[in-house]
C-alpha cells in the first residue's frame, strides 16, 4: 500500500488539483516543472508527496501566494470542501491584499475614453505604437 493510500500523503501535481489551484492536472504539473511550485521552499518534482504541515509556495496570475497543508484530500470536490485542506499564511494573504489594493487604485488612475475610438482613430494609435518601437 502507497502513501497516498493510507493517507499520509499524496503527489504535490495531484493534491494541487485536488485543493482547486488548477484546472486540470496537467496544469498542476506544467506549474510544478516550470518552477512556479516550491514545497517547504526547495523546487521538486510532481511525484513529490505532500505532507500534513508542509508549506506550498506558489505564483498564481504572478503573484507569489503561501498556503499550508492542512489536510489530504481523497477526491476533486466542491471549492468549499477543497478550501477546507489549506490555509493562507497571514504574511501571503496581507501581501496578496496590498497588491490587489495598488492594482485598483492604479486601474481607477488610468485615464479611459467614454466611447471607442473610430476607425481614424485606431490608424493614429496604431501609427503611434508602431513609431515608438
Amino acid at each position: 500500500m502507497n502513501s497516498a493510500e493510507d493517507g499520509d500523503g499524496s503527489r504535490l501535481d495531484k493534491w494541487l488539483w485536488f485543493a482547486r489551484f488548477y484546472k486540470t492536472r496537467s496544469l498542476a504539473t506544467a506549474a510544478i516543472v516550470g518552477g512556479k511550485v516550491h514545497l517547504n521552499g526547495e523546487r521538486v518534482k510532481p511525484a513529490r508527496a505532500v505532507r500534513l504541515g508542509d508549506r506550498i509556495t506558489l505564483s498564481l496570475e504572478g503573484v507569489v501566494a503561501e498556503f499550508e497543508v492542512l489536510g489530504i484530500p481523497r477526491r476533486r470536490g466542491p471549492a468549499p470542501e477543497a478550501r477546507t485542506h489549506y490555509a493562507e499564511t497571514p504574511a501571503s494573504a496581507s501581501r496578496r491584499a496590498q497588491l490587489r489594493d495598488q492594482q485598483r487604485l492604479a486601474q481607477l488612475s488610468r485615464p479611459r475614453p467614454d466611447t471607442r475610438p473610430d476607425k481614424r482613430d485606431r490608424r493614429r494609435l496604431m501609427r503611434l505604437h508602431r513609431d515608438q518601437m
